[in-house]
């Protein structure tokens, strides 16, 4: 594993309400990790890690999600768009079938496994990296550490349905950082897996060391937030508008 233990404990600076869970997906069985033993959706699994236990789910697991893992298929009557409309979340069928081929998903074949851990037994280099917030100001400070050396905008991508698609697999596909609320998902919204309001925001294997070591070197609370911001903004722009040539001034 490329990253340890000890470059996660940044994390525990938030005293998140649950723990962020690590995710694997891999065409070889995992090792040392046992397999789950109940049969759920991925939404469903990812609220069981974090009651704290490591595991691994194939398809035979995953009552609903395997297809944008690239484990199985969709059914004709799911992409036509005509069970969406059924359900009243899109006017008609020709509106839900537009949605399918916007949905983020694995090639099919290339994996095998999912595996979920929190972050106190990780013992794989997560492919995501999937953090629940406490309030905004803790997913400020994350994607802040997105951007903190790159200036990358943030963007929000989620759907009212497959809305586990955009947590898990946008961003292992994309490379991309993706954050939403819960609430806005059909599935997840019935099944009342997550209070409403709750935050995630979703990291890849290629921005999870940067974020990590951005958190360690910049301030989580800016100075012109402080209780003597408005000062420290006044003065710090009036000390640079001094460097300045007169005729740029």
């Amino acid at each position: 594993m490329s990253l340890t233990q000890k470059d996660f404990e940044i994390l525990d600076k938030f005293n998140f309400d649950r723990t962020p869970i690590a995710i694997k997906f891999t065409f070889k069985r995992p090792e040392r990790i046992d397999r789950f033993k109940e049969r759920m959706t991925l939404c469903e699994m990812l609220k069981k890690a974090q009651e704290g236990t490591s595991f691994y789910a194939d398809k035979n697991n995953i009552t609903c999600g395997s297809w944008q893992l690239g484990m199985g298929d969709s059914s004709p009557m799911m992409q036509s768009g005509e069970f969406a409309a059924a359900l009243k979340v899109f006017e008609e069928p020709r509106s839900g079938s537009r949605l399918y081929p916007q949905i983020p998903t694995i090639q099919k074949g290339l994996v095998n496994y999912i595996t979920f851990s929190p972050l106190n037994e990780l013992s794989f280099d997560p492919d995501v990296l999937i953090i629940f917030t406490n309030n905004t100001s803790q997913t400020q400070i994350l994607l802040r550490a997105t951007s903190y050396r790159t200036a990358n905008v943030w963007t929000s991508k989620f759907t009212n349905v497959l809305g586990c698609a955009w947590i898990f697999i946008y961003p292992y596909l994309s490379g991309e950082v993706n954050y939403g609320i819960m609430g806005l998902s059909h599935g997840m919204g019935r099944r009342k897996l997550f209070p409403e309001g709750l935050q995630f925001v979703s990291i890849p294997y290629l921005m999870i060391p940067s974020v990590l070591e951005a958190l360690q070197d910049m301030p989580w609370e800016l100075p012109s937030f402080k209780e003597d911001g408005a000062e420290f903004f006044n003065r710090t722009r009036d000390e640079l508008l001094k460097e300045l040539p007169k005729h740029i001034v």
